[in-house]
């Protein structure tokens, strides 16, 4: 029996293949706990329950911790038990590249929002866009910054990538200093906006158009910092060769899409969604 036992594990260890077959973990479970108590809470807090915050709390911490040790194995089976092949890389690479499409779709719900109430606005807002009871931003004030800034930290995003490759690990994390450094600079003049804004969310539809965008973005933009921050920490640590450094790339690649959604915000919500009242239904200017 033990004969048969031993033969049995050479061949499970033996195989010929690439993929990486994971271990079994509770993190996943953990994971959508947190996530049901952190959704669970949020709700029953806003609905004034008794423990809706601690419940909501709680989750979020969960959430938390398991976004470290679940994100911990998956740097120590990449980087000291060398699991990520190129074919498990490959696979790494589609997944990414799905989760940023379906990031873009879950844009496309705001701007469908935003120019399905702007392109035919409606006589309960004036018929006019921005509505009459809107005083819009100055397009050229801290909107007009940010995107300078957003750019900027593309740019030197770019720069740190080109570096890795080139094995040239101080101008990595010169570049990324950068970008962190500017990532927290957009950070800091959006909450600028939103304290000194003229309008809040509960003002109408552009208040709701204008809010659920930035304000997801902005949270994508936090997302995407903590991602450079982590990729930051790893190569300073040595983690991460001019060949296997898929986690800096796809920190890139999601920093690249914030870049890229933002020039969309700025150019249809802050320029083309500010400009003089249009009446469209008699092509006149207000």
């Amino acid at each position: 029996m033990s004969t048969l036992k031993n033969n049995f594990n050479i061949k499970y260890l033996n195989t010929t293949h690439q993929f990486h077959l994971v271990d079994p973990s509770p993190w996943p479970l953990m994971a959508s706990l947190g996530g049901f108590f952190l959704t669970s809470g949020l709700v029953s807090y806003m609905h004034k329950f008794i423990g809706g915050w601690s419940l909501f709390l709680n989750g979020f911490l969960l959430v938390l911790y398991v976004m470290y040790v679940w994100w911990r194995d998956i740097v120590r089976e990449a980087t000291y038990e060398e699991h990520h092949t190129f074919v498990v890389q490959r696979g790494l690479r589609l997944g990414m590249i799905l989760f940023i499409v379906s990031e873009i779709m879950f844009f496309f719900a705001f701007f469908w929002a935003f120019f399905h109430s702007s392109l035919a606005p409606v006589f309960n807002i004036g018929g006019v866009w921005p509505p009459k009871s809107i005083t819009a931003m100055n397009t050229y004030t801290i909107p007009l910054t940010n995107t300078l800034i957003l750019l900027s930290s593309g740019a030197t995003v770019t720069w740190a990538h080109h570096a890795i490759i080139l094995n040239a690990k101080r101008h990595t994390i010169i570049a990324l200093t950068y970008t962190v450094a500017l990532a927290a600079l957009f950070t800091y003049f959006q909450g600028l906006e939103y304290v000194t804004a003229p309008f809040n969310i509960s003002d109408g539809i552009y208040g709701s158009c204008f809010y659920m965008a930035t304000g997801f973005h902005g949270f994508h933009v936090f997302a995407g910092t903590i991602a450079l921050v982590v990729s930051f920490v790893r190569i300073v640590l040595n983690h991460s060769t001019n060949t296997q450094h898929f986690g800096f790339e796809s920190a890139i690649w999601y920093w690249h899409f914030v870049d890229v959604v933002w020039l969309f915000l700025f150019i249809n919500i802050y320029w083309w969604g500010n400009l003089e009242p249009y009446n469209l239904s008699t092509n006149v200017l207000m």
